[in-house]
């Protein structure tokens, strides 16, 4: 891309709101342009969708995904900095704030509300040497800014510079044009909110290093994490002058430590047009590992020939699902989501394989093959995002398998919920093993199997001592969960983050019991098996059947009072009694069958919908409009499919109805645009619908190709008449994951009624736990 391309300006309405976003000038790969439809400022504010806007917590609200500029699921993210501060819940760019503070090297999980960690930022400036963000922050125009996910430009009119990025995994390049003569400074600032981090500049080799400790949040709240984001900076520029400083302190010295608000400045003297080239090498295992990271990833090369590698890994990425169908619209939100479904876990190790070990204390390791990856996102992400990973790339989550393994062998305990290295306990469930066991049921299997079976099976039975319980190992709650088959309210669950919340904890173990046992069964672990099946029945220990719905309970089984269905109770995680009944993705027809059968299950979710109390903007419901095809109503997931694929997504700053949450919002609109989608992950089932796309290619890692083909009646058309699998007639509402990676062809025939006779036999539908 050249430095005088110009912005192409596009203006979107969109829900009323006019949206400006200025589209990068995308190079060719040969016919392959599919990096131009992804809007990376979609999700950068607050929701706009329908669904969204009953929600009082404003968090909740906000899909927190940045303008991500790097590989899929790479070491460091380079977004504009907006906002400042790591702190909890704190994105580093929010499209309606007004100031610009530089690019950061960021470790924010994408769509979360947790923390951002050993970042730095780099912001440049022109006229009087300023360190104080208050004076040096700068305006910017959304109608100067380009972003794409290999790319980033914008326009500091106060300062009259250009400044883009482009990167590679572990390493980015900022190029800043000088759009008059004058003194530029560059600031180099480690984010750290402890008032620690170091910064040490070199200036006659054009060189500044430092780093910024990583701290914990959740359990081990303020402890230090045991590494640090380092980075090495490279510019091809002499160093005229050159200092530190920290808040309102300033000095000549090359190096400084441990000061709230540090940076290193670096001046120079710049004519009108000149580029000044900044190289980062990023690492968490030293500022030498970033310095090989940065030689071995990008070296000397251009800022062309990076954006294009940058560029190539997204077309190769975003081509393995290839859409044909006239509404551009359609494949923007699309390719939109599956772009933020690409961004995590994170690569963790070096180019050379070393890495921080796990909640260690600056120890390292080193792999012999693969990758180490972490910032697991697990309450949200095995649910729809992981398994996606499992169908695109599974040598990929082979190593995210194996990097679970790791971590549970390095710490002692597989982490629960692992990000910035370390035991969190955050969120609820167990579903480390939920993941493993999606992975080992679809045949991904090249790791320690045994291994990871006894780490699983430590978590499910075993109560970690005092210690290791307080640092975040092991199901909390789990003495209680064992022993009455339940969590009772009297079980505060008081060593966790999300206190309480015992009804919905129930579910989850139940649930993972159930992910564990089928790896039980098929390793001949018999005993294991018989008492793991059962426990993944303790559903219907919190199923109140006066109510129909789960309630908490008491120790002595008395129900707790009062009740209401559609409050949020403490004994429920981020939701109602209501909508966690629906929780059992394990045994939908078992759940059904409590309601008092398929007709009722139906009736509870047409009350849901109805009330609308259906929340998309949380992942404990996002099974929910696939549970129809347990009904004798298949025709309803179509419908309900449909509208939450029109009404909460869209390329907008407030196109998605929550948190992303490292991409699971996203994977499940595009699992869902496909015409499938895994309610129960751990099964090799996929539940289907219509799908929204006239046709998709899925060029799958073992060469195959899927297509999935839609054969409309009409424009308009979204009910399933038929499906033919391979050219033969297709009766079942749901399809196995071995017949899509062997490739062939999924044809839909939809028309623009619904068709109430489709796939309502149970012979059609997936059963039940036995």
């Amino acid at each position: 891309m050249n430095k005088d391309d110009l912005p192409k300006i596009l203006i979107l309405k969109k829900l009323g709101l006019i949206w400006v976003f200025a589209c990068a000038i995308i190079p060719a790969f040969g016919q392959k342009q599919l990096i131009k439809y992804v809007q990376p400022f979609a999700g950068t504010a607050a929701s706009t969708t329908p669904a969204s806007q009953h929600i009082e917590d404003k968090t909740e609200r906000l899909a927190n995904t940045i303008p991500s500029v790097a590989p899929p699921f790479s070491m460091t993210q380079w977004t504009p900095q907006t906002q400042l501060s790591e702190n909890k819940c704190l994105a580093p760019y929010y499209f309606n704030n007004k100031k610009f503070y530089g690019i950061r090297a960021s470790h924010w999980i994408s769509g979360s509300c947790t923390q951002d960690y050993g970042s730095f930022t780099v912001m440049p400036i022109t006229g009087k040497l300023q360190t104080q963000s208050a004076v040096y922050a700068a305006d910017y125009k959304h109608d100067e800014e380009v972003s794409s996910p290999a790319y980033y430009k914008v326009k500091l009119s106060d300062y009259q510079l250009l400044t883009e990025v482009t990167a590679m995994p572990r390493s980015g390049l900022i190029r800043v044009t000088a759009l008059k003569s004058d003194s530029l400074y560059l600031l180099i600032s480690p984010n750290s909110d402890h008032g620690k981090g170091y910064v040490n500049i070199d200036a006659a080799k054009g060189e500044i290093s430092g780093y910024n400790p990583v701290h914990r949040i959740y359990q081990g709240w303020g402890q230090a994490a045991g590494f640090s984001g380092y980075f090495f900076i490279r510019i091809k520029k002499q160093i005229k002058n050159s200092g530190v400083y920290a808040g309102q302190y300033r000095s000549k010295a090359q190096k400084l430590s441990d000061r709230k608000n540090l940076g290193a400045y670096v001046g120079f003297q710049v004519t009108e047009g000149e580029e000044v080239l900044i190289y980062s090498g990023t690492s968490f295992t030293s500022i030498d590992a970033a310095k090989r990271n940065l030689e071995a990833e990008i070296g000397t090369a251009d800022f062309k020939t990076v954006l294009g590698r940058s560029e190539k890994s997204w077309e190769e990425t975003l081509g393995q699902l290839k859409v044909t169908d006239a509404n551009e619209q359609h494949k923007k939100v699309f390719y939109t989501a599956l772009y933020h479904s690409m961004q995590h876990p994170r690569l963790f190790n070096d180019i050379d394989g070393t890495y921080p070990q796990f909640a260690g204390n600056y120890q390292q390791q080193k792999l012999t093959k693969g990758n180490y990856f972490d910032d697991f996102s697990m309450w949200d992400i095995y649910r729809a995002q992981l398994p996606l990973v499992e169908l695109l790339k599974p040598d990929l989550a082979n190593d995210l398998v194996q990097s679970m393994v790791l971590k549970g062998q390095q710490g002692g305990w597989l982490p629960i919920f692992p990000c910035w290295n370390s035991y969190t306990a955050a969120m609820i469930g167990d579903h480390g093993t939920a993941f493993i066991a999606s992975a080992y049921n679809k045949g991904i299997r090249n790791y320690d199997v045994n291994e990871a079976y006894r780490l699983m099976r430590q978590n499910a039975f075993i109560m970690p001592d005092s210690a290791n319980y307080l640092d975040g190992k092991g199901r909390r709650g789990i003495n209680s969960y064992l022993k009455y088959g339940y969590i009772p309210m009297e079980d505060s669950v008081a060593n966790a983050f999300h206190k309480r919340e015992q009804v919905s904890r129930t579910l989850e173990y139940a649930y993972d019991d159930y992910a564990l046992s089928t790896i039980a069964k098929d390793l001949g672990k018999v005993d294991d098996y018989k008492k793991l099946i059962k426990r993944s029945l303790n559903y219907k220990n919190i199923f109140d059947q006066e109510q129909k719905m789960v309630r908490g309970r008491f120790a002595n089984g008395t129900w707790y009072e009062p009740f209401y269905a559609d409050h949020r109770e403490r004994y429920i995680t981020e939701g109602t009694p209501r909508q966690y009944t629906f929780y059992v993705p394990q045994d939908v027809p078992g759940l059904a069958k409590l309601m008092g059968g398929s007709k009722q299950l139906e009736n509870q979710l047409d009350s849901l919908f109805k009330l609308k109390e259906y929340w998309h903007g949380n992942e404990p419901g996002h099974q929910i409009p696939f549970m129809y095809n347990y009904t004798p109503s298949p025709w309803k997931t179509q419908m309900y499919v449909k509208r939450i694929l029109d009404e909460e997504y869209s390329d907008g700053p407030g196109g998605l109805s929550g948190n992303d949450d490292a991409g699971q919002m996203s994977a499940w609109y595009v699992f869902a645009a496909l015409g499938f989608y895994p309610l129960d992950p751990v099964s090799p089932y996929y539940q289907l619908t219509a799908p929204r796309f006239d046709q998709v290619t899925i060029q799958l890692s073992n060469g195959k190709k899927m297509e999935i083909i839609a054969h409309k009646q009409s424009e308009k058309s979204s009910y399933i008449k038929a499906i033919k699998l391979n050219g033969k007639p297709y009766s079942k509402n749901y399809v196995n994951h071995h017949s899509l990676v062997a490739g062939g062809r999924l044809e839909f025939y939809l028309q623009d009624l619904p068709n109430k006779n489709w796939a309502v036999q149970a012979k059609d539908q997936v059963t039940g736990l036995k």
